[in-house]
Formats: C-alpha cells, sequence, structure tokens
C-alpha cells in the first residue's frame, strides 16, 4: 500500500517524505519565461526563478522626520520610487515573484555593530547616530521595531512578504538573505530601494559575487546622493555587475509573456 507523502522544506527546495521514503529529486516549479529589455541586451528571464529585493525604503531614509532629514539631507528623492514600486509589486506577487523587504533594524544594544560603522552615522560622536532618540519624534535611530526602522506607509506590503533585517549596507552580511533566496530556489534578482548608491549597491555587488543574476530597476530606485553617484552606479552595474531596466519593461515582459502561456 503506497502511503501519501509529505513536503518538508520550502518549494522547490523541499523533499517528499513518509515513513519508509524519502524523494530528494526537487521538481522545479513550473517556467514562466519572459523577454526583457534592459540598457544592453534583452535578457531571457524564468520568471519562476526571479524575486525582487526592496532596500531601507524607511522612514529614516525617506520620510521628512526620519534620520536623514534630520541631519539636513533633502528626502525627496528618495520618496521618487514610491509610485513606481506601488505599481510594480502587485504585478510581480501576481507572476508569483517574491517581494523581499531588506530593511535596516540594528539591534537596541548595537553589539554588533563596530565602531566604524557608527562613526558613519554620528561622526563626532555628539550628534544622533545609530540607536538614538530622533529629537521630533523619540524614535531610535534604524532601530528594529521603531518607528524609524519602519517601512513607509506609502508603501504597500503583503503578509505573504518576506522580510529581512541587515545591520550593514549589504543585505547579505550576518543575515538569512542567501539562505531565504535559495532555499526559494531564486537565481534571477530584481533590486529596488535606496541608497542606489550605497546600500542598493553593496547588496548588487555582494548577491554578485554570490552568483546571482543581478538586475537594476532603476526607476524603482533612488539616492539623496550627487547625480554624479547615481551615474556612476547605473554604470558600473551595466558594466561589472548586472543589467539595468525599468518597472514598464518588467510590466510590459510580464504582460506578453501572460499571452503567450495562456
Amino acid at each position: 500500500m503506497n502511503r501519501p507523502l509529505r513536503t518538508l522544506g520550502v518549494l522547490p527546495n523541499a523533499w517528499a517524505v513518509n515513513e519508509a521514503i524519502a524523494d530528494i529529486t526537487r521538481p522545479p516549479l513550473p517556467p514562466l519565461l519572459i523577454n526583457l529589455t534592459t540598457e544592453t541586451k534583452t535578457l531571457r528571464i524564468d520568471v519562476a526563478k526571479a524575486a525582487i529585493l526592496i532596500i531601507d525604503m524607511q522612514n529614516d531614509f525617506c520620510h521628512p522626520d526620519g534620520w536623514l532629514a534630520h541631519i539636513g539631507v533633502d528626502v525627496t528623492p528618495a520618496r521618487k520610487p514610491i509610485d513606481p514600486i506601488n505599481t510594480l509589486l502587485p504585478q510581480l506577487r501576481a507572476a508569483k515573484v517574491p517581494v523581499i523587504w531588506v530593511n535596516w533594524g540594528n539591534r537596541p544594544d548595537l553589539l554588533n555593530i563596530s565602531a566604524g560603522l557608527r562613526h558613519v552615522y554620528n561622526p563626532t560622536g555628539v550628534g544622533v547616530g545609530l540607536g538614538d532618540p530622533l529629537p521630533n519624534r523619540g524614535a531610535k535611530v534604524l532601530t528594529l521595531g521603531s518607528w524609524a526602522a519602519a517601512i513607509i506607509d506609502e508603501l504597500e506590503q503583503n503578509p505573504d512578504d518576506i522580510f529581512v533585517d541587515k545591520y550593514r549596507m549589504s543585505a547579505f552580511w550576518d543575515t538569512p538573505l542567501d539562505s531565504i533566496l535559495r532555499n526559494l530556489g531564486k537565481t534571477t534578482l530584481f533590486f529596488g530601494g535606496v541608497n542606489i548608491d550605497q546600500c542598493v549597491m553593496a547588496t548588487l555587488q555582494d548577491a554578485n559575487f554570490l552568483g546571482y543574476d543581478c538586475i537594476l530597476v532603476k526607476d524603482c530606485a533612488a539616492t539623496t546622493s550627487p547625480e554624479y553617484c547615481l551615474q556612476a552606479t547605473l554604470y558600473n552595474v551595466n558594466q561589472c555587475f548586472g543589467f539595468v531596466t525599468n518597472s514598464e519593461s518588467i510590466l510590459e515582459a510580464i504582460k506578453l509573456g501572460d499571452q503567450q502561456h495562456n
């Protein structure tokens, strides 16, 4: 008598088991192939192997009452990706592309944060730096669970989205992000968020070094840095680390892919 097999693990990195059998073949997810236009090439992509990372779209970086605004930075550029992200994500979710929110959320005791990293955010030692309360709200800067570290209200989140806390500019250091992506069988990564030349770029570079295929969605990313930082980032992604596209190209490619599969 054949006994039913039960799934252990996350598809597609899952086994099927019962008392006598362990099926470790890991069948792939059904493919959804699309042709995506980028600035350098047309890519043939399996959407079933893709995920999108939205990085640091948090109050401290994007809200007029957040940390960047407190130290005198104009956060208007950091808010430009809001509408493109809100337009793109529902269509990606419908195509079963995981949405991964990667946000800076430190331990309150800062035990895993070096002095050098704290210096970036508080170079004099007397200002408002990591873990310090914002004068206007009392929320602790980039601290897990605080208003300061929360995703801005304007961005729509879904209960099925994935949330990863990070503690460096790169989201792959000291986090479970790589393990999550490998369990989900994702090899193609879309990138959005802020700042494009700092945390987005550092994460994208590390993803490239780890063997992921990297696609920067430039209208879903932005920076409060000078324009030359943005241009250098786009150049380097195209030249060394992956590809650059925009949300409209992704939406059009998915639409055409759906038509071909139906």
